[in-house]
């Protein structure tokens, strides 16, 4: 079985935060954090080299795959910011609807910025994200 690629780095998150060089994006990045660590009430953790996971989710597959991920994080990709919303992305089509322009993949929220997305709705996707097991 192909051992997972994207594991805790040890790095320090916040760290990876102020070292993010737009200022938009690092301040998006730094509310994420506050959002995300009083969700889950877990601290940030650096995984890989550019996603920041909180709390921890243990999975097992049909196929009898099985590992540990986080339960909700983020990363700031060129494009947008991706948060990674391990329940799917089908849960939250209600809020999805009122939160503003967005785009979505399998597990995945794309957010330009958060100025663009009401951000009571977004607590709302982040909370009920994180309370999944």
């Amino acid at each position: 079985m192909a051992e997972l690629k994207t594991t805790p780095s040890g790095e320090d998150a916040a760290a990876f935060v102020a070292s993010i060089a737009d200022d938009r994006v690092r301040a998006d990045c730094g509310e994420l954090v506050s959002m995300m660590s009083a969700a889950t009430g877990a601290p940030p953790v650096m995984w890989g080299s550019s996603i920041v996971g909180f709390g921890q989710l243990h999975y097992r597959y049909a196929s009898g795959r099985e590992g540990d991920w986080f339960s909700i994080g983020f990363s700031p990709r060129k494009r947008a910011l991706t948060l990674y919303l391990m329940d799917g992305i089908d849960s939250h089509s209600e809020n999805l609807a009122r939160l503003g322009p967005h785009s979505t993949g399998k597990g995945c929220l794309y957010i330009k910025r958060l100025d663009d997305v009401d951000r009571e709705v977004l607590q709302q996707v982040i909370g009920s994200a994180a309370a999944h097991e």
